[in-house]
């Protein structure tokens, strides 16, 4: 991964939730099986919260959804029903953007690395996916 960051802008379908993301051009995307990811085929880049912006009045298209231990927080539009960003279980101190939703042109090379959501704990352990959400120096 390259260490320059640039901002990405994304969002939504409807473009009634839109963030900016302050990450690499090149970033490294998790392709998780748990329940969720698995059945809406969510393919997501992790950066620290501090790094993740809600844009406008986007906060009030968003509804949550929360399982199992109830850590994760899966954000979706209202409107349309995607997934554009949500909160991590594996980084609860960051946020997981859909790498999909990023508005064209910001994202040069994406590295897809397999999550065992199905496995969690051992997945967990054996990634490093946790270091993903802290601030780089």
């Amino acid at each position: 991964m390259d260490a320059e960051k640039v901002v990405h802008t994304g969002g939504c379908h409807c473009k009634s939730v839109r963030w900016t993301a302050i990450a690499p051009s090149s970033v490294v995307a998790w392709d998780c099986n748990c329940s969720t990811c698995y059945m809406r085929a969510n393919t997501h880049f992790i950066v620290p919260a501090d790094s993740f912006q809600l844009l406008g009045d986007s906060d009030k298209f968003l509804t949550t959804y929360s399982f199992g231990t109830h850590t994760a927080k899966h954000t979706f539009c209202k409107i349309c029903g995607i997934t554009s960003f949500y909160y991590p279980r594996s980084n609860p101190d960051g946020v997981a953007v859909t790498f999909r939703c990023v508005d064209p042109g910001t994202l040069t090379h994406v590295e897809i690395r397999h999550f065992d959501g199905k496995n969690w704990d051992s997945a967990y352990n054996q990634t490093g996916i946790s270091s993903f959400s802290k601030v780089q120096k």
